[in-house]
């Protein structure tokens, strides 16, 4: 019983960590390509297309392992229709400090990296 008790409480630990851990080996350098190539391209542009746009690629760099492929949910919760439940500013609070199984981002991603998603997603209706 104890075993299959701690079995069970190592998989669980195995499966939240893989979110962190996947964007732990990409976030910097998916965060340094996308601001190297995008080094004032988004000054000038109004409204938040550009970050919007940057945001799917921040996702699937950062998100996927957890959310899918097609925001359909895994480890974490389904996106498919998360803007209907909630602004891109709450949403930029989740991304930015974790709620949870899943952690913060705020230290490993851009305030504009973070915008860009949460803009992206609160079009998810």
């Amino acid at each position: 019983m104890k075993k299959s008790i701690i079995f069970v409480s190592l998989l669980l630990v195995l499966s939240l960590s893989a979110c962190g851990k996947s964007s732990d080996n990409n976030n910097n350098e998916g965060a340094a390509n996308n601001n190297a190539g995008n080094t004032g391209t988004t000054t000038g542009q109004t409204g938040g297309n550009a970050a919007a746009g940057n945001g799917e690629a921040i996702f699937k760099a950062n998100c996927v392992s957890c959310h899918g492929n097609n925001l359909e949910g895994a480890v974490g919760p389904n996106l498919q229709k998360v803007g209907a439940k909630y602004s891109a500013d709450e949403i930029a609070g989740i991304v930015s400090n974790g709620r949870g199984g899943m952690p913060a981002f705020k230290g490993q991603l851009s305030d504009a990296d973070i915008q860009g998603v949460a803009q992206w997603l609160a079009a998810k209706k």
